[in-house]
């Protein structure tokens, strides 16, 4: 467990490396987690300790978010004072979000349809 934990945050240090070194406008977290992809994806495996370590931090989500919930309480004024802009904004980038999403799903599906009606695999 040890192993998979210093695994976990290795892979989050180097990615938050990563990104400010380069100053990629891609969080550390998310490069982080790209890098243990590939790793996993050229080990082959997942392996056993990493697997129960994850679903353990994975049972215990909730409890990670408890810090942006007091952020929220501690703003609550500000969110009271300015509701009406952060409402448009989750409402439009929800909707533009659906609207990409279903766009890629509409390509990805029509490249897959060419590729096997021509013969791929």
């Amino acid at each position: 467990m040890i192993a998979a934990l210093a695994l976990l945050l290795g892979c989050l240090t180097i990615g938050e490396v990563l990104a400010r070194v380069t100053g990629l406008p891609v969080p550390g977290a998310i490069t982080g987690m790209g890098l243990l992809l590939v790793g996993l994806v050229l080990r082959g495996s997942i392996g056993t300790s990493l697997e129960v370590t994850a679903k353990g931090l994975l049972a215990h989500l909730a409890l990670l978010l408890v810090p942006g919930g007091a952020g929220i309480v501690l703003h609550l004024a500000r969110l009271q004072a300015e509701w009406l802009a952060i409402l448009m904004a989750l409402l439009v980038s929800t909707v533009l979000t659906l609207v990409v999403t279903a766009a890629t799903f509409r390509i990805v599906a029509r490249l897959l349809k060419q590729d096997l009606a021509g013969g791929g695999a």
